[in-house]
């Protein structure tokens, strides 16, 4: 009997160590990476993204990185198409593809598909973001909560784009989102799957975020946001992304540097906290406790790659 490839998905909370973890399994058996970070994938926003460093690049092949305009969005499906068209070429190529990335939904839209929900509307969106403008950033969980208690309760108050979509959803098929969520769906073939999640002990996660949201403001976020403000305004969607959006509240002189960074720290560490609740209801995923920088972990994943 022939097997199917193996495709390695790298998941966990920020700063778990992902990158670290992926370019080493890529090295070790010829792999090439797919980025399933949604904020990675703006070009231009650099400092506050964690993106892989260049000798990071070099060590292995990337794939998903800086191809969305900073005006613009990616949907779920429009990665999950993307990501699979990816996967496969990576796959011609007999090397090993390793998803690595902290987005959830954009994973669980890759590996499990998607409901076949109703198409975009672009001047519904535009209204729903009118909205919000004039009525503040809650406007339009208050919407959902009427539309679908369900959907409002899984998703963010600041989640704009998934906010939109859900609504969207539930007025175009006049059904609840959940609704939808439950039809079948079109998971990825072809593939034999292995997922590595990063647990590491929660207070040194949170040292090590804390550390981290404190190096990006040391290496020029500030600057970066100014620049980034200068040349879109509010119209590029990552500038409301954790780090940027604290860099942006400073520069209005809306709070100081030091609220601005500890704002920055708290929001990472809630976000590590909303990842982990995602990914424990992903199914099938084998748990190492640790960083994916740490030898012993490296090691670990390399022999799960092997005997899977």
């Amino acid at each position: 009997m022939v097997l199917d490839p193996l495709l390695v998905v790298v998941l966990g909370p920020t700063a778990s160590g992902k990158t670290a973890l992926s370019v080493a399994l890529a090295e070790r058996f010829h792999g090439e990476i797919v980025n399933c970070d949604s904020v990675a994938m703006y070009r231009e926003f650099e400092i506050g993204t964690a993106k892989p460093t260049p000798a990071e690049r070099a060590r292995a092949r990337h794939h998903l990185l800086d191809l969305v305009e900073p005006t613009g969005y990616m949907t779920a499906g429009e990665y999950a198409r993307l990501a699979r068209q990816t996967v496969a070429e990576i796959k011609s190529r007999e090397h090993l593809p390793i998803v690595v990335g902290g987005t959830g939904l954009y994973l669980r839209a890759l590996l499990d598909g998607l409901f076949p929900g109703p198409q975009r509307s672009e001047e519904l969106r535009a209204r729903l973001r009118q909205r919000v403008e004039q009525n503040g950033p809650d406007y339009l969980h208050r919407v959902l909560r009427r539309l679908d208690p369900d959907a409002a309760a899984k998703i963010h108050a600041n989640d704009i784009p998934k906010l939109i979509r859900a609504i969207e959803v539930c007025l175009a098929s006049r059904k609840r989102m959940t609704e939808m969520w439950k039809q079948r769906r079109d998971p990825l073939t072809g593939f034999r799957i292995l997922r590595v999640g990063l647990n590491p002990d929660r207070d040194t996660l949170y040292a090590r975020i804390n550390q981290r949201a404190e190096q990006m403001f040391d290496s020029g976020l500030v600057e970066e946001t100014g620049l980034l403000l200068a040349k879109y305004g509010d119209t590029a969607r990552p500038l409301t992304s954790l780090g940027y959006k604290q860099a942006a509240q400073l520069l209005r002189g809306e709070i100081d540097g030091k609220t601005a960074l500890h704002a920055a720290q708290q929001a990472h560490r809630n976000y590590a906290k909303r990842q982990m609740t995602w990914f424990r209801r992903e199914p099938n995923v084998v748990w190492l406790a640790g960083f994916g920088n740490d030898l012993a972990i490296q090691q670990k994943a390399a022999a799960l790659a092997v005997e899977t």
